[in-house]
């Protein structure tokens, strides 16, 4: 197969810039590298494979992606809908890490661990990159729904400072200075001072009070797993964490789970590590799992409360797993499986 033409729209984000980094790492066959951005970023030089590659203003052009191969969006949802057409337009795969098409019955919403091949079902071209806290939970739960479907699921998240963006991830080492010198603390990027505090909010509240972000979960897991009828509670939680996101999860399934076989099965499941040995205090944090590609799992128990279920705890690096690893790791799949590049 021919080294590939890949574009990185939001070059200049967290998660564009992530996007480099898990290119390099998973040394995907990138024989041409673009990058776009807003006109304020437009300008900007990167450098990858040897080379300084300037970011390209993004604009309407039908031209403008002509030959890109795959194209991994990380904008906004907004720039995602105005530019689709213009990125998908010559053929081009765009695998998008925002949430504007990820409930589309049209396009396909893909963890690689879980739900590969519904990739190859993509009528607009585009593949939608799920939500951070749902494609960790997902991989974690993979070995689970494996063994029996599951039937119901409680997750309570603590969510990192980095899902909302490198600005918010300064704001919380300001705040912690501002702190320890006695000043006011800078809050912009949050509801409330995150330093030293937990916010019980990550996005918009909807109607029936539930954010956002707990609703992505609800919806994007059915979605994923085939499962129209999966019941779904969320609470999502941010915490002064400067990247990896934290769950707690409890979990239901059709038949009643042996701990011991479930735990098994996650030692041999692709992409998820198990670190559980309590007696020794090894369980996965934040703190040393940021940057890691795996998603971890610990404090793996039997639930006092439903006999048969399961209770876990399970960490993983939001920008990596929860973005840019995820959607290079779709489009690794595609490489090795899809006719459309197995025949290139």
């Amino acid at each position: 197969m021919r080294p590939l033409e890949i574009a990185i729209v939001g070059a200049s984000g967290a998660v564009g810039q992530e996007f480099l980094r898990v290119l390099r790492e998973q040394d995907f066959p990138v024989g041409t590298l673009r990058l776009f951005g807003s006109s304020r970023s437009a300008g900007s030089k990167y450098e990858f494979g040897g080379k300084e590659i300037t970011v390209e203003e993004l604009r309407h052009d039908p031209a403008l992606f002509e030959g890109v191969d795959i194209a991994f969006t990380s904008a906004g949802a907004g720039v995602s809908r105005e530019y689709a057409a213009d990125i998908t337009t010559h053929g081009a795969v765009m695998i998008d890490n925002s949430s504007a098409f990820r409930m589309d019955s049209d396009v396909p919403l893909v963890v690689p661990e879980v739900n590969p091949a519904d990739a190859l079902a993509r009528p607009r071209n585009i593949i939608g990159n799920p939500n951070c806290t749902t494609i960790q939970m997902l991989v974690a739960l993979k070995p689970i729904e494996d063994i029996s479907p599951i039937r119901r699921i409680h997750v309570a998240t603590y969510q990192a400072a980095s899902g909302a963006g490198a600005a918010a991830m300064a704001e919380l080492e300001t705040q912690h200075a501002q702190i320890i010198r006695g000043e006011e603390p800078t809050v912009e990027k949050f509801s409330a001072q995150l330093a030293y505090n937990l916010i019980p909010q990550v996005d918009i509240f909807l109607e029936n009070d539930y954010t956002k972000e707990e609703m992505k979960m609800v919806n994007e897991s059915r979605k994923i797993l085939h499962s129209p009828d999966l019941a779904v509670s969320a609470t999502c939680v941010r915490v002064p964490v400067l990247r990896a996101h934290s769950q707690a999860v409890w979990v239901e399934c059709e038949k009643p789970l042996d701990v011991a076989e479930v735990r098994a099965a996650m030692e041999k499941a692709d992409g998820l590590v198990v670190v559980d040995d309590p007696k020794n205090r090894l369980y996965p944090m934040p703190y040393d799992k940021a940057g890691e590609d795996p998603v971890f799992v610990g404090r793996l128990r039997a639930d006092l409360a439903v006999p048969g279920a399961v209770t876990l705890w399970v960490v993983g690096d939001q920008i990596k797993k929860g973005a840019a690893l995820n959607a290079v790791q779709i489009a690794k799949w595609l490489i090795d499986n899809d006719p459309v590049f197995v025949n290139k």
